[in-house]
C-alpha cells in the first residue's frame, strides 16, 4: 500500500527515451550510430560518457532533431514533458528547441557567429522566443551575463567572438542557451576546450544554475573522472549502445568490463604504474 502511494506521488520524468535508434544513410551504406538507447531524466544531472564515436552527441542532437535529412530516428518512446518528439511538427519543434530545451555546444569558437558581437547573439536567442523590444532584450542579456559571472558585462556585450577568452566564450554560450529559461539543457563537452581552473569555475556555475532553476541536465563527456564528481547518474555508451547505467557515486563498483576498462585507464597519482593498461575489447559488447 505504502509503495503504491509513493509511486502515485512520484513526479513524472522530464524526459523519457525508450529504444532510441539513429541511422545515417550515404548511398547504399547505412551507419547505425545509436542502437536501442533507453533512459529517463528528472530534475537531475545525467552524464553520458564514452569514447569518441560512441554515439553520445548523436543522442543529444536526436532529442533536438538537429540531424540532417539523411538520418533516420526511431524510438518506442521519445517524450519531453508533454511533447511527443517523434510526432510534433517542425513548427512546434522550433518552439521547443531553444525555449524549452537547449544545447550548449562544446567549442564557442565554432558555435558563435564571428561577425556579430556576442551580446547581440545572446539577444537574438531571446528575441526568437519572446516578443519584446531590443532595448528590453539587451537588459535581459546584461542580467544573464551577470548570472554567468562575466566581468564588465557592458564591455563584453559589444565584443566579437575572437576578442573573448575561452572561458568567457563558454560562459557566453551558456548564457545564450539559458536566457530563454529552458527546462532541459544538453551540455556537449562544455569544458573540453578550457584549462583546469576555468573548467572548475564553469562546472561550479552550471551546478548552481541547475540547482537554482530546477533544470534537467544531460552532460555529455568523455571524461569519466569529471562526471564522477559532478553528475548524479552516468550512462556509459559503447558503439552506439548503453552498456551500463550507474549512480555516479558508485562508479568504482561498475560491473561492465568496458566501464572497468575506462576507469583502469585513468592515471592515478596515489598509485603509480609503469604503464597504463590498454583496453581489450570483446566483440560480444556490440550485441550483449
Amino acid at each position: 500500500m505504502t509503495s503504491s502511494i509513493l509511486e502515485l506521488n512520484k513526479p513524472a520524468p522530464l524526459l523519457e527515451v525508450e529504444d532510441l535508434r539513429v541511422s545515417f544513410f550515404n548511398g547504399t551504406r547505412v551507419t547505425d550510430a545509436v542502437r536501442g538507447v533507453s533512459f529517463t531524466l528528472g530534475k537531475e544531472k545525467l552524464a553520458i560518457v564514452g569514447e569518441s564515436g560512441s554515439g553520445k552527441s548523436t543522442v543529444g542532437r536526436a532529442l533536438l532533431r538537429l540531424h540532417p535529412g539523411s538520418a533516420r530516428i526511431t524510438a518506442k518512446t521519445l517524450r519531453f514533458a508533454d511533447t511527443n518528439l517523434l510526432e510534433v511538427s517542425e513548427a512546434t519543434m522550433r518552439q521547443v528547441r531553444g525555449k524549452r530545451m537547449s544545447m550548449i555546444m562544446q567549442d564557442p569558437k565554432y558555435s558563435l557567429n564571428p561577425v556579430v558581437c556576442v551580446g547581440d547573439q545572446i539577444a537574438e536567442a531571446y528575441l526568437a522566443h519572446h516578443k519584446v523590444s531590443r532595448a528590453e532584450a539587451k537588459e535581459r542579456v546584461m542580467t544573464m551575463l551577470n548570472v554567468v559571472r562575466i566581468r564588465q558585462p557592458e564591455r563584453v556585450y559589444g565584443l566579437y567572438p575572437h576578442e573573448v577568452s575561452g572561458g568567457q566564450g563558454q560562459r557566453i554560450m551558456i548564457a545564450m542557451m539559458l536566457i530563454t529559461g529552458p527546462e532541459l539543457v544538453i551540455a556537449d563537452e562544455p569544458t573540453s576546450a578550457l584549462d583546469v581552473s576555468v573548467r572548475l569555475q564553469v562546472l561550479a556555475m552550471l551546478d548552481d544554475l541547475v540547482e537554482e532553476r530546477g533544470l534537467g541536465l544531460i552532460f555529455i563527456s568523455h571524461d569519466i573522472n569529471l562526471v564522477r564528481s559532478f553528475c548524479d547518474r552516468v550512462l556509459v555508451m559503447y558503439a552506439g549502445r548503453v552498456v551500463e547505467s550507474i549512480a555516479a557515486c558508485d562508479l568504482d563498483n561498475a560491473q561492465h568490463p568496458y566501464t572497468r576498462g575506462l576507469l583502469n585507464a585513468l592515471p592515478d597519482i596515489a598509485h603509480r604504474r609503469a604503464t597504463l593498461p590498454v583496453m581489450v575489447r570483446d566483440p560480444a559488447w556490440l550485441d550483449g
